[in-house]
């Protein structure tokens, strides 16, 4: 459950207590044992959850724009509990994107880019959306076919995009942005969903018709590719969240990362950034780390340059200057070198199991 006191909140997720066998005798360790196999069991469902236990918020909690760390570690945004918010809008966008389907297919038109749909979620359910463990809560979908269209363009089926965001439980990035942003994943890292402020919500979909052309104009574009902007509403608080395509996949190990602006003024990474194990660096980082540049083939390079080109100047004309360029890099030289020392370690230590096993076997 959830207060609406503006000082403190207390929720409680039931999920846990609906997995126990209440008829068991055993100790409490033994229940959270059958809780765990079940819920490993059990398909994920967003009305459901992941399971939780009580957390409470307080003032003196660490906190970041309006993300909010507490004494047990866990995460509030605006005061709502992190797993709160996650299951809410798995909950919202899989209604939003199903709802899609009984739409056809057409052409875009000016309205479209600013279309808001509205739907309410009593935790009871209705004839619309299903029963949840959560507190009622409203979700708005900005421009739902515009953004169909894009993840149209994209490449993105509707089944895939509903599979990767609702399927499993999303994951909170631990490292949030300077604004106090939360950053969600889904389990198979194609997506990230972040909050954005009021201000950075309304500039998106006041842009929208502008990156369309720009879509249509420059396929290659390298600027972010947004696939949803939405809205959740829950005790008078408002949630807005744009879905946007992951483009560091765990999956792919990146030895070095760069935001690059162009400038050197201040642009050196923290000592607390550099000691961190996959830190990104900036500009002159790059200049002593990459002394004669990057090299590329010619048309690499010259592709490269006419799309950074194009979108500079489509960044231009929404009179936008704060922006930069992530560079990834992956040492194909250096993934193989970790990649024979791995196979060396794993035989070794099959070397030492084998080993272990054959003197207990002596010593019988």
């Amino acid at each position: 459950m959830a207060s609406g006191d503006n000082d403190h909140i207390e929720i409680m997720d039931s999920s846990v207590l609906k997995k126990l066998d209440t008829t068991h005798s055993g100790s409490e360790d033994d229940d959270r044992d059958r809780a765990s196999i079940a819920e490993k069991n059990a398909p994920y469902d967003p009305a459901v959850g992941p399971s939780g236990a009580i957390s409470k918020v307080h003032k003196s909690d660490r906190k970041i724009g309006h993300r909010r760390v507490g004494e047990g570690g866990e995460i509030t945004y605006k005061k709502i509990q992190s797993s709160q918010i996650m299951g809410s809008i798995q909950l919202g966008i899989q209604h939003a994107i199903g709802g899609l389907a009984s739409k056809p297919e057409r052409d875009l038109l000016m309205q479209d880019f600013m279309t808001v749909e509205t739907t309410n979620f009593p935790s009871e359910g209705s004839n619309h959306t299903p029963a949840h463990h959560y507190s009622e809560f409203k979700f708005k979908t900005y421009a739902p076919i515009a953004f169909r269209y894009f993840r149209d363009l994209f490449g993105i089926q509707p089944d895939d995009f509903l599979m990767s965001m609702c399927s499993a439980p999303l994951r909170e990035l631990s490292n949030p942005g300077a604004s106090g942003s939360i950053f969600y994943l889904t389990n198979d890292d194609e997506f990230i969903i972040k909050t954005v402020q009021h201000k950075e919500g309304e500039f998106l979909q006041k842009l929208l018709p502008g990156y369309y052309l720009n879509l249509d104009q420059n396929p290659r574009t390298l600027l972010p590719k947004f696939f949803g902007l939405y809205c959740y509403q829950c005790n008078s608080k408002n949630v807005r969240l744009v879905a946007m395509n992951n483009l560091l996949p765990s999956s792919v190990k990146l030895h070095q990362k760069y935001d690059l602006k162009g400038s050197t003024y201040k642009r050196k990474a923290s000592k607390t950034e550099r000691q961190k194990s996959s830190p990104t660096y900036k500009d002159l980082d790059f200049m002593e780390h990459h002394t004669e540049g990057i090299f590329l083939e010619a048309d690499t390079y010259s592709a490269l340059i006419k799309t950074m080109q194009r979108d500079c100047r489509v960044l231009e004309s929404f009179k936008i200057m704060d922006y930069s360029l992530l560079v990834g890099i992956h040492n194909l030289d250096e993934a193989q070198r970790e990649k024979s020392e791995a196979r060396q370690r794993d035989s070794q230590s099959d070397d030492e199991d084998y080993n272990r096993k054959s003197g207990l076997n002596r010593t019988r």
